[in-house]
Parts: C-alpha cells; sequence; structure tokens
C-alpha cells in the first residue's frame, strides 16, 4: 500500500498491522513530516533528519516510508554503500581542483534527498572524507535524512585524528535534527509466523541446509562448480539459478568485499551458509604506535593505542556486512553454525556493531521478513 507521507503510513501501520505505539517513534516521525511537509512545498532551507537509537526501534523503517511518500528526486541507500561510491568517483575526480566540491555538485543536480541508512563511521580514510563532504553537500542544497545506533558526537569516537571529522559532526547538527528513537522494545522481536532460518549444527546427523537448498532450489538445475563473484571464483557446497549454498570459510574469510556481496544479492534470491563457526573473539593487548622512528623512546604526543586485529576480525566483518546486504535487499539467509545464535559474539572488537546484527538475523526467522 502506498502512502503520501510518513505519518499516514506509520498511523495506518498502528492502527492496522499491529504496530506497538511507541513515543519514540510518533517523535521521530513528526519530524520527518515537516521535512516531508518543507520538501514539497519548495521551501529554499530544508533542515533533514539524523534518527539514532538502539538496534530494532523502528529507525530504518520510518526512513523507508519517509522515502517511499517523496515526490521529489531521492536517493536511498545503506551508508556503505554510498562511502563505496564517494571513494569511486572521488578518485576518477582526480586532478579537480576540490573533488568533493565536484561531487557534491553531481549529486545535487540527480537528487534533492540522500538517506542514509546505519551511519557509521570506523575509518580514518571516511572520516577525512566525510569531514568536508557533509559541509559541500549542505552547501549545495542537498537535504540528509539518516539512521544511525549513535548520536552524532558519538561517531568515530575514538578514532584516530577524529578532529578531522569534528566538521562533520558541527555541519550535521546545524543542518540536521537529531532525534533519539530510543523507546524500550525492540519492535523486530515482536512475534510473528516464524520460519527457522537458522541452526546449530550437530555432529550426529546430516546439514538441515541440505533439505532447505533442495526445497528452494527444487526444478532448478544445481552445480557444485565455483561461481564467480568480481574477479574471484567463490567455492559453493551447491548452487542453483536463485540459490546459492557455501562455507563461511570460501565466503567470509576470503577476500571479498562489500560490492561482492552486493552482486551476490542482486543475483541469488537466498543464501545459505555453513559451517559458521563460534565469532567471538578475546580483545588482545594493543600495541603502542611510537612517535619516533625506532620506538625505542616513548613520545607521548605521538603515541597511539592500536588493537591487534587478526584476520579473524576481517571475517567477522564479511559476515556482518553480509547479514546487513541481505536484511536491507530482503534476501533470506539461511545460517548453519556451531554455537546459538545469542552466543554467536559475546567478546571482541565488534561487539557493538554485532548487536545490530543480532537483531537482524534474530528477524530473519520471521516469515514475513523475505515478504516484508
Amino acid at each position: 500500500m502506498n502512502f503520501d507521507s510518513p505519518l499516514s503510513a506509520w498511523q495506518y501501520a498502528v492502527q492496522h498491522n499491529g504496530f506497538v505505539q511507541d513515543e519514540a517513534q510518533e517523535h521521530a516521525v513528526w519530524a520527518l513530516q515537516k521535512c516531508h511537509e518543507a520538501l514539497h512545498a519548495g521551501a529554499r532551507s530544508v533542515a533533514g533528519v539524523y534518527l539514532w537509537g538502539p538496534v530494532g526501534r523502528g529507525k530504518t523503517w520510518l526512513m523507508d516510508q519517509f522515502h517511499q511518500s517523496l515526490r521529489v528526486s531521492a536517493r536511498r541507500q545503506h551508508f556503505h554503500h554510498f562511502m563505496g561510491w564517494v571513494h569511486q568517483r572521488s578518485f576518477q575526480l582526480t586532478g579537480i581542483a576540490d573533488p568533493l566540491r565536484a561531487l557534491a555538485k553531481e549529486l545535487a543536480a540527480e537528487v534533492k534527498v540522500l538517506c542514509f541508512d546505519e551511519l557509521f563511521v570506523n575509518d580514518i580514510g571516511d572520516a577525512i572524507i566525510l569531514g568536508r563532504l557533509f559541509q559541500v553537500m549542505f552547501d549545495e542544497g542537498v537535504v540528509i535524512v539518516c539512521t544511525s545506533n549513535l548520536p552524532p558526537d558519538e561517531l568515530y569516537a575514538d578514532g584516530f585524528n577524529r578532529d578531522r571529522f569534528v566538521p562533520a559532526i558541527a555541519a550535521i547538527k546545524a543542518h540536521m535534527q537529531v532525534i533519539a528513537v530510543n523507546g524500550a522494545e525492540d519492535h523486530r522481536l515482536h512475534p510473528g509466523t516464524v520460519e527457522q532460518r537458522y541452526f546449530v549444527a550437530s555432529s550426529h546427523s546430516p546439514s538441515p541446509l541440505a533439505d532447505v537448498f533442495n526445497g528452494l532450489a527444487e526444478g532448478q538445475s544445481v552445480s557444485i562448480e565455483p561461481v564467480p563473484v568480481g574477479h574471484r571464483q567463490l567455492n559453493v557446497v551447491q548452487a542453483s539459478e536463485h540459490v546459492l549454498w557455501c562455507r563461511y570459510a570460501d565466503l567470509c574469510e576470503q577476500p571479498f568485499a562489500a560490492m561482492d556481496f552486493i552482486a551476490l544479492c542482486d543475483r541469488y534470491r537466498a543464501i545459505l551458509l555453513s559451517e559458521v563457526p563460534n565469532l567471538s573473539a578475546r580483545k588482545r593487548e594493543g600495541r603502542i604506535a611510537r612517535g619516533t622512528e625506532d620506538g625505542a623512546e616513548r613520545v607521548v604526543a605521538g603515541d597511539r593505542e592500536l588493537p591487534q586485529l587478526s584476520v579473524h576480525d576481517d571475517g567477522v566483518r564479511r559476515f556482518i556486512a553480509l547479514v546487513d546486504e541481505c536484511y536491507d535487499r530482503k534476501v533470506p539467509l539461511y545460517v548453519e553454525a556451531e554455537v546459538p545464535m545469542a552466543a554467536l559474539y559475546t567478546e571482541g572488537y565488534l561487539e557493538f556493531p554485532f548487536r545490530r546484527t543480532l537483531s537482524r538475523l534474530q528477524e530473519m526467522q520471521l516469515q514475513r521478513f523475505a515478504n516484508a
């Protein structure tokens, strides 16, 4: 059903779809409604909206209702997809006096509104770019509506050279209404018809994903040959025209990138991932990066703590990116793991982003997920 505004979509969901009345959501809806009305009234200056709060509070759903009801040019993207495009386009614009300004002008010519899901910054390269990019996008009249798990002041909080990112925070606070969507309930956990898509492996019985694959791939030709993904080959357990079954080690422990997961979700209607290990990892002691070349002396002004990340952490990051992509594209992800879902990641550097992953995996266990 199509709605003419985010407010009417939310009111209908509360009255007819069993949505729980949520004061924090209502506050967010009215902020989106005012932005929506200003855009369609042709106001010269329109404040964007920054929705932040814990996982499962309805931020993405609210933003999507806003986006779907717009009658002005708009683009809706997961934030890491947008940053991938920014890096690529910035490289193509190398040699131009102000490539970020040129990029912002391109965007402003194409869209009036940018909707970002899951704004999160943990990379120094992204932080440096965003320090200026947000400012020039606002200067060019682009209206931004986004979701995040963190308030602006906590973005990239412990990041190296954070001062390079501070201008982005100032621009967000000057040009967007910051709304906390922090109600008490995780709406993803509301009851619904369950369709199990997460299984705990048993050494005494065949993989349950075999029956899942056979059911999903019925009538399709099946192969065990590797499938091309970008410039690489992905080893598979089985693959059909619309269903992919592979092992965690072959997908998440190989140098695949977010763009590869996008390609997989473009190609397949369901993805099965088996042999997922316990992803938890104890935090290892960090190393001090010295201010001197040989590190023989401690120079306080130049010292910084570097976490000792590992290949294991890279695999978990890819798993998080895979879940995000499947969730965003409504591609069911079937997982067979060594441990129950609640024990999948309980300790490590990625505890915070994995909360969102866990919430999304939980919602994927509902039948309505694939039809949402």
